[in-house]
């Protein structure tokens, strides 16, 4: 997760390079059917704080075996820990705690999708040009957006219901990981993502450890939830991170940001497959227009 580079080498036009943006976005659209199949069993803190001490410790024995270079500097250091802070105690503790109070992964998916409209709304204000077609996508993306939720006020069934604290919480994942994508393409230099990745879940870990001792419900380990750990530790930290720290530092962060607006639908679809989330017209009518939007934000950014 660093700044990226203008520039492909020859290595980036393998089909493996090619691939690795896609492989991310799916990837990246089960972590929150993972939430929602790991709540019913833990309060999200805990949960969350296992999986960033189990992702440690397989990154520090891949980290051991590989003897990698470690960050240099202590600014540095300091970088990669407000980032990990941001992209993964406040991106997930929010994503998980919102989905705990009973939101829809779908929707959670959608809320957070919206990261790209909120970068342009930022540059804007910080006097980069923003087109009237981003614009426009932002109006279309919003306007999406409150059609969902306005159905599932109240409406949707177990795990498929949209309140004011589900809401802010989704709001507040949605605000830590766009500031962290903006701090750490302000501040990160190239280094080892294993390394990189370490600092930053350490730093999540300090954060997420006092507030999973405030959650009063025990964590209950069965086949669901071990299930669940297992693939946010070894699929999505080592798996999901691991690729958009690469991507990123490989200059193919356009390719990511077109293809992640492919994620509310692809999520929308799984958690109706697995967990019978209702799609209905209000549903694809406004994930349609929120999808639309943010690709007009991220294709009028990218042509300029």
């Amino acid at each position: 997760m660093t700044v990226a580079a203008d520039t492909m080498t020859a290595v980036d036009e393998s089909p493996w390079i090619r691939a690795m943006p896609a492989l991310f976005v799916l990837i990246w659209s089960t972590g929150f059917i993972v939430a929602r199949y790991g709540m019913p069993h833990a309060p999200p803190m805990t949960f969350l704080a296992w999986r960033y001490a189990l992702s440690l410790g397989c990154f520090g024995l891949w980290i051991a075996l590989a003897r990698v270079a470690w960050p240099r500097g202590r600014a540095q250091w300091g970088h990669l820990a407000v980032t990990g802070i941001l992209m993964h105690a406040g991106y997930l503790g929010g994503v998980w705690a919102a989905v705990k109070a009973g939101m829809g992964a779908g929707l959670s998916a959608l809320i957070v999708g919206l990261q790209p409209v909120l970068t342009a709304v930022w540059l804007s204000a910080t006097g980069a040009r923003v087109l009237a077609r981003q614009w426009l996508g932002l109006a279309l993306g919003l306007a999406g957006l409150v059609l969902v939720v306005s159905h599932k006020f109240g409406a949707g069934g177990p795990g498929d219901t949209a309140t004011a604290l589900n809401l802010a919480l989704a709001v507040a994942a949605l605000l830590s990981i766009t500031v962290g994508t903006l701090y750490q393409k302000r501040f990160l230099q190239p280094c080892d993502v294993r390394t990189a990745n370490t600092v930053q879940l350490g730093a999540a870990l300090l954060v997420t450890l006092p507030l999973a001792w405030l959650e009063n419900e025990a964590m209950h380990w069965n086949a669901e939830s071990a299930a669940a750990m297992a693939w946010s530790v070894l699929g999505l930290t080592l798996g999901g991170s691991s690729l958009l720290y690469l991507l990123i530092q490989r200059g193919a962060a356009a390719s990511v940001s077109s293809l992640m607006y492919l994620v509310p639908p692809c999520t929308a679809f799984m958690a109706w497959l697995l967990f019978g989330e209702p799609i209905t017209l209000a549903t694809v009518g406004g994930t349609a227009l929120t999808v639309l939007g943010v690709a007009m934000v991220v294709r009028g950014g990218r042509s300029r």
